[in-house]
């Protein structure tokens, strides 16, 4: 099998001793799905987790080192599902993580309902640009950009993929908490965690990370927050741990 085309290399998941197909020129992860990936729960020993908008694979690579259930990817660009495919091949995943192309909002018609005991996703974060300021890169655009798919979209398509009483997980921007707990308890998800993470003592918060569950009773936990970067610029030892597991 041909792991590697035109520009592609091969990074290292140090934490998790795999490796991940990237391109300079298609949306790599960021912090944010490394965040997603470890605050979600996930059932240690089995069940079934499907992962929305997931580009190049990288949150099931990811949970694969958390858990032992199967765990289904979905993504709508071809080539981003094409390399993910081959980071899975690569790492001798494929009894465990398999990658779905297509649109989340078929998933259902796909799966069925209810057929997931967890839900994850890194969705696009803004709102579509007029086309004078779309990122001329389709790739990063339609990632970045509620340009196939809007919050509502995903959160609807989790909420009919998930089992009663289970989780659904997701990473945004903290100017759209509103918009998650409103279109959260519209689709019957309870929103039961939330966690912000702040590049630094001082700053505003930058990233939002809510677990819900399905149909759950009333009860948001706030849990302590997160920092990437301490006094002198360096990643905090939680990031540390994330990223590399010391």
């Amino acid at each position: 099998m041909e792991f590697l085309k035109g520009d592609e290399r091969l990074d290292h998941l140090l934490a998790e001793n795999l490796r991940i197909i990237q391109s300079p020129s298609v949306f790599s992860f960021s912090l944010d799905a490394v965040l997603l990936s470890r605050f979600v729960y996930v059932p240690i020993q089995k069940g079934r987790i499907i992962d929305l908008c997931s580009g190049n694979g990288v949150i099931p690579l990811f949970l694969s080192a958390r858990t032992k259930g199967h765990i289904t990817g979905v993504e709508i660009q071809e080539r981003l599902y094409d390399m993910a495919c081959r980071s899975i091949a690569y790492n001798g995943l494929q009894d465990r993580l398999q990658m779905v192309h297509g649109d989340l909002k078929e998933m259902t018609a796909k799966f069925g309902y209810g057929k997931f005991d967890v839900v994850t996703c890194n969705p696009p974060y803004f709102t579509t640009p007029s086309n004078d300021y779309k990122n001329e890169n389709e790739h990063l655009a339609i990632a970045r950009h509620e340009i196939l798919c809007t919050l509502e979209d995903a959160v609807h398509a989790s909420s009919q993929l998930v089992k009663q009483g289970g989780k659904v997980a997701f990473v945004h921007r903290p100017g759209r908490l509103l918009d998650m707990i409103m279109l959260m308890r519209q689709y019957k998800l309870e929103p039961k965690r939330i966690q912000l993470v702040y590049p630094q003592q001082g700053k505003e918060a930058n990233v939002l990370l809510v677990e819900a569950i399905k149909n759950g009773k009333p009860d948001l936990k706030i849990l302590p927050p997160i920092f990437i970067y301490n006094e002198e610029n360096e990643y905090t030892d939680e990031i540390r741990a994330m990223l590399y597991g010391e």
